[in-house]
């Protein structure tokens, strides 16, 4: 928008009405269509081929994942003496990007829903593979598979991935809005809930940080 060249947008039919109308109130024209992520970005590869279109993937490019690394510059220069950050994963570009940034200085936990575990599938059978794309948070956490590039990164600087379910994101993104009065989305709830139900559990004094993003959600749902 801001360099004046027009942007096409392909998102799948479970995207909420809050990330929708975002993308349009940045003037691009946004195309919904495909059950789930997959058949979303393969319409934009089949549009990108019909007009020579410059492609931009949500997170298998290294463009994507050097400009999420920078959030692990971020984190780092306000929270030094942290051990461990629990990071969600989808298509793993946001955990990708911060987990080369830090590269083994801390430890780097993935936070996936039981309904889409792309990387802990991946991890299982140490290359990038299919699983499911299912949940309440399909319309962020929910790709096919992890992205090629960030799975070497991974395997490299990613300890684990543990799994949460639905109404363990429910409650986190309940308690996120009750206590300190933060909006997110289920996906941006996700690595908190890791915390809040228990299925990770720090080592006595461990400094732990949780990275809460996404906030494409209807505020009157809290």
């Amino acid at each position: 928008m801001k360099l004046g060249h027009k942007a096409t947008i392909f998102v799948p039919e479970v995207s909420p009405p809050a990330k929708l109308a975002r993308i349009r109130g940045y003037g691009a024209d946004l195309v919904v269509g495909g059950a789930r992520y997959a058949e979303a970005l393969a319409a934009s590869e089949d549009f990108a081929k019909k007009t020579g279109a410059l492609q931009i993937h949500a997170f298998n490019q290294e463009e994507t994942l050097l400009g999420q690394g920078t959030l692990g510059l971020e984190i780092e220069a306000d929270l030094p003496e942290i051990d461990t950050l629990l990071v969600a994963v989808g298509g793993g570009g946001l955990i990708g990007g911060i987990a080369a940034w830090f590269a083994g200085r801390i430890r780097i936990v993935a936070i996936e829903p039981e309904g889409a575990p792309t990387l802990y599938r991946a991890l299982e059978a140490g290359e990038p593979v299919d699983a499911p794309a299912e949940g309440i948070a399909a319309d962020s956490l929910a790709p096919k598979r992890v992205g090629e590039m960030m799975f070497p990164i991974a395997e490299a600087f990613v300890e684990r991935s543990i799994l949460v379910s639905d109404d363990d994101i429910i409650t986190a993104q309940k308690a996120l809005w009750d206590r300190v009065r933060i909006i997110a989305e289920p996906g941006g709830a996700a690595a908190f809930a890791a915390m809040l139900s228990g299925r990770y559990v720090p080592a006595e004094g461990e400094r732990v940080a949780v990275l809460v993003c996404g906030s494409n959600t209807n505020p009157a749902n809290f």
